[in-house]
């Protein structure tokens, strides 16, 4: 399940790495881009609830099973064939696909077949193989581009999913919601445009304007079908996804404790990869290895969390992880372009250790107040307060920071004709500072300096938002998540 697991997340952020050598091998403009990143990020968290209950009425184990059969096959074919941004846009939707049948059915699958003494360790596990996803991601998609093309990116997926594949088949038991419940197709319906339209708003809200009418529209009909998913659920005799377990405080702080975690962490990944690549000036496979402290903070403090909430209450150690985060965001803001790398390192780390004490007890607490023949759907609904927040945090942040880098970016005399760009981007400053360079300009100098500092700057200020966020929620959980 770990394996699987991890696949489904490392391809949420590898190809970001590739994006450069899919810009020039394929020609893509920054729209195609964008949407080579996006359009996995959206079907799979758009359909994250449909897939979780396709699970629990057919069978996990074959949910399982489908979603890496897809992942795996389209990514050979996009690694053999490709040749148009389009192919490529069109197969990381349908990875997505893929992925959004597999997530909910491994933390399903371990909440069903554990024992309810062995399920917070196993749950810790899984959190801590969640938790290092991304950084894996970024590690093996820089260690591939720089070593191979961005072919290699898509190449990773097979043999490991044919290993996942064989394994499950021989140790995974299936397990299935044995009343046989009928699906709920409105209700599917309706949560797929739901979730589909606010990813969608949240995504393209720093690019187009957080009020422009495409992203106000976008948001718009993503609350109006939220609105009437949850009317839908309430009337219907079959409900997808009952509405009464958000009466349940474990479940929806649990919920809101994760989907703010992930704010905080998608945001700060988010922002050091342009620090380490565009500031410090390293490669993506040197940028990727100076995120390995955050793991090795997660995974031990995810495996041990189980036993800290016997002992201090799952609320105590949930709040405590969510204050550690907040210390760590604290600290990030007094970092400079000078800073030394340890101090970094430590703040990784830190986040790491945060998030493990937060995310595995909330986890447990979620799946834990769900009866297991909705597991599939619980397990998706986890998730998807996951991908929610992390838009949400991805958006808000780069926001932020590309607010105080626009007001801290000094542009050096002479270049006033490309002033508005150099303005309002930083990597478009460090490009055009390093052509500058090239031809012997020594603007070029003075321009990427100014630059490094405004989006430095503009990163540590708004990690005060990371902060705040962390704190508040860090306060919301002692109150009133339950101590078990």
């Amino acid at each position: 399940m770990s394996l699987s697991l991890v696949i489904t997340l490392l391809n949420n952020v590898t190809v970001n790495v590739a994006l450069p050598e899919l810009s020039k091998e394929l020609g893509a403009d920054n729209t195609e881009l964008q949407w080579i990143m996006d359009a996995y990020v959206i079907v799979f968290g758009g359909l994250l609830l449909v897939m979780g209950a396709f699970g629990d009425r057919f069978g996990r184990k074959h949910a399982l099973l489908v979603g890496l059969a897809i992942v795996g096959l389209v990514s050979a074919l996009t690694a053999q064939y490709a040749t148009t941004s389009e192919q490529v846009i069109g197969a990381r939707a349908l990875m997505g696909l893929g992925a959004a049948l597999v997530m909910p059915a491994t933390l399903s699958v371990i909440v069903v077949v554990f024992p309810p003494e062995e399920r917070g360790k196993a749950v810790g596990i899984w959190v801590g193989m969640a938790g290092v996803g991304a950084p894996i991601g970024l590690l093996v998609g820089g260690w591939a581009v720089e070593n191979f093309d961005w072919r290699a990116v898509f190449w990773i997926n097979p043999p490991i999913i044919a290993l996942a594949m064989v394994l499950s088949i021989l140790l995974v038991p299936n397990s299935r919601d044995i009343a046989g419940s009928p699906m709920d197709p409105i209700g599917g319906a309706l949560s797929v445009g739901a979730l589909g339209f606010v990813l969608f708003a949240i995504i393209e809200g720093p690019s187009l304007g957080w009020r422009s009418v495409e992203v106000l529209a976008l948001g718009a009909m993503g609350v109006v079908l939220s609105f009437l998913f949850v009317w839908w659920e309430r009337k219907t005799e079959h409900p997808m996804l009952p509405i009464d377990f958000f009466q349940n405080r474990g479940f929806s702080l649990g919920l809101i404790a994760i989907s703010l975690a992930f704010f905080v962490m998608f945001s700060f990944m988010f922002t050091q990869m342009l620090h380490f690549q565009l500031v410090r000036e390293r490669s993506a496979l040197e940028a990727a290895l100076r995120f390995l402290p955050l793991p090795l903070g997660l995974m031990p403090s995810a495996a041990n969390s189980d036993r800290l909430c016997e002992r201090f209450g799952s609320n105590n150690v949930v709040s405590f992880g969510l204050a550690v985060i907040g210390t760590a965001m604290l600290i990030f803001t007094t970092v400079g372009v000078g800073t030394p790398y340890w101090t970094l390192a430590v703040i990784f780390f830190m986040i790491g250790v945060g998030m493990g004490l937060t995310m595995a007890p909330s986890t447990t607490m979620v799946m834990g107040a769900i009866p297991h023949d909705k597991a599939g759907v619980g397990s998706a609904t986890n998730d998807a307060s996951r991908e929610v927040g992390g838009a949400f945090g991805i958006a808000i942040v780069g926001s932020a920071v590309n607010e105080i880098y626009q007001n801290e970016m000094v542009v050096p005399s002479g270049l006033e004709t490309q002033s508005a760009l150099v303005s309002e981007s930083f990597p478009a400053a460090i490009r055009i500072g390093n052509e500058l360079l090239s031809q012997g300009n020594i603007i070029g100098i003075e321009l990427i300096e100014n630059a490094q500092y405004a989006f430095v700057e503009g990163m540590t200020g708004a990690a005060t938002i990371s902060a705040l966020v962390a704190f508040v929620n860090s306060i919301l959980v002692k109150l009133y998540m339950p101590k078990a």
